[in-house]
């Protein structure tokens, strides 16, 4: 459908008033400037009134990209007609803003290819398109616009800081107690005989209790000592304090993943995220951390921290009370270190018995002092 633009309004209501008036009073270059007017407006109808018959494909690239750094897209626009495509622009929407590209004509079967740059100022998980296809007539009377093509995804993940990797952890073999993790399978510490279950080493059987039970039984072995990170990132946080954390946050996961360290993200807006090393996990935990939003006024330490603590731990805040202090106080017993970073306000996180408490102004800052006192 052909929208009028302003102009072309502009155009349609003074061809109507000047037909009247040269009709009313005569005055036949009222007329004639009326005809020319219908003419333009005829025309504009005309040229925009034929939709563009393209094929349009765009490539996102790279799709993950850290806040602030470039990222692109690849438009091809293919004429697949025995026809020549007049000139159009198109419009391709990234969140709340809208890049414009110009095409140029088309001739028979032609192909164009556009290149752009995409804003990554904010975070988070953005929705790049549908695609707008605009065609004008040149006198800007009138335009037709056709919503086109498909959508793809571009994740803006947190600015992430150089940060030496965490060390802690605690036995965690049977002589200690009960297991307070996922039992880790490959090493040397026997924890229990337990029933065989698809999937575990046929080679850990244990032939004595099979026989004494009538039933498969196999040998649990963990790791008595492996390094293990949480990161628990204060999401009741709003704006520019919200986003500091989540890039003290990031950083602090990524150099734990990035040294094949299993990793736990929690936050108190339910967000749980337990993975393992690697690039895969780390993928996996700045995906989630792309999608934090402030989760009000819940409590800082989730149940679940509390009942499966083990390794080390690092708290990312702005402001703990008096019953966040005295919950963090109570995870001493279960990790090692406990490491809490207060962002923002000098002494809203101090007065933690048993944990390391950084004051720190921005994630900028808590990467220093972190790497100064993990030397």
């Amino acid at each position: 459908m052909v929208r009028p633009t302003g102009r072309g309004i502009g155009i349609l209501v003074a061809t109507i008033v000047l037909f009247v008036l040269g009709q009313i009073a005569g005055y036949p270059l009222f007329l004639a400037i009326a005809g020319a007017g219908a003419g333009a407006l005829v025309s504009a109808i005309a040229v925009t009134g034929r939709r563009p018959r393209v094929a349009v494909t765009r490539e996102v690239y790279p799709d993950r990209v850290e806040r602030g750094r470039p990222a692109f897209a690849r438009l091809r626009v293919h004429n697949p007609t025995g026809r020549r495509q007049a000139a159009f622009s198109a419009g391709d929407r990234i969140g709340s803003a809208t890049q414009t590209v110009r095409v140029r004509a088309l001739a028979p079967s032609a192909e164009a290819v556009h290149h752009y740059e995409l804003p990554t100022t904010r975070r988070g998980r953005h929705q790049v398109g549908p695609l707008t296809l605009d065609r004008g007539d040149p006198l800007g009377l009138g335009h037709r616009r056709l919503t086109t093509g498909q959508t793809a995804t571009l994740w803006v993940y947190p600015q992430l800081h150089v940060m030496r990797v965490p060390a802690g952890g605690r036995p965690r073999h049977h002589h200690e107690g009960a297991a307070v993790d996922e039992r880790l399978r490959g090493s040397f510490d026997l924890r229990e005989v337990r029933e065989y279950v698809p999937g575990d080493e046929v080679r850990h059987l244990h032939w004595k209790a099979t026989a004494r039970t009538g039933k498969l039984m196999v040998r649990d072995y963990v790791d008595p000592d492996q390094p293990r990170f949480t990161t628990l990132l204060d999401s009741r946080l709003t704006g520019a304090l919200l986003e500091e954390a989540v890039d003290l946050a990031a950083s602090l996961v990524a150099s734990a993943a990035g040294a094949d360290q299993p990793v736990r993200l929690v936050t108190p807006g339910g967000l749980d995220v337990d993975t393992g090393g690697g690039t895969v996990a780390l993928r996996r935990l700045l995906d989630a951390l792309c999608e934090v939003d402030s989760s009000g006024d819940a409590a800082l330490i989730p149940d679940e921290l509390i009942r499966s603590g083990v390794g080390g731990l690092a708290v990312v805040t702005a402001g703990a009370g008096p019953a966040d202090r005295a919950a963090l106080a109570a995870l001493r017993g279960r990790y090692s270190p406990v490491v809490v970073f207060g962002l923002g306000e000098t002494g809203q996180a101090t007065g933690i018995p048993g944990a390391t408490v950084l004051q720190v102004s921005d994630a900028a800052e808590a990467a220093r002092r972190w790497n100064a006192i993990s030397r």
